[in-house]
């Protein structure tokens, strides 16, 4: 049961990290969908966008795992959940977005439902 959850908790990170990185890699990229060789090469050959790929690559192995010991009514909120509140932290640290009083109460009430959740994991 333990490493499920350390498994749970890597994928969820791992997700999260991976959006941020992909976000971070094409925030500046002025592509196209008129080109489209163009546009893929310009997302094939930036390294954040690779690393936030290989992330991902990374969280579907071990959600798996985690879900072969899991309940999925369990393991899918917190997964969703929890990665949610690290992409708003994350997107605010490393990309500058806002985050604004109605997000941070949404964020108290998800966490709310999350340790609610959590609570059934045994």
């Amino acid at each position: 049961m333990r490493s499920a959850i350390l498994a749970l908790v890597f994928a969820l990170v791992a997700n999260a990290t991976a959006n941020v990185l992909i976000r971070w890699g094409m925030k500046d990229l002025q592509l196209s969908l008129a080109d489209p060789v163009q546009t893929a090469r310009g997302i094939l050959l930036n390294g954040r966008v690779m690393a936030g790929i290989v992330l991902f690559a990374a969280n579907v192995l071990a959600y798996a795992f985690a879900l072969s010991k899991l309940r999925l009514s369990v393991a899918y909120p917190v997964m969703t959940s929890v990665g949610l509140i690290i992409v708003m932290v994350l997107s605010f640290a490393m990309l500058g977005e806002k985050i604004t009083g109605l997000q941070l109460v949404g964020t108290a009430l998800i966490l709310g439902g999350v340790v609610l959740v959590a609570s059934q994991m045994g």
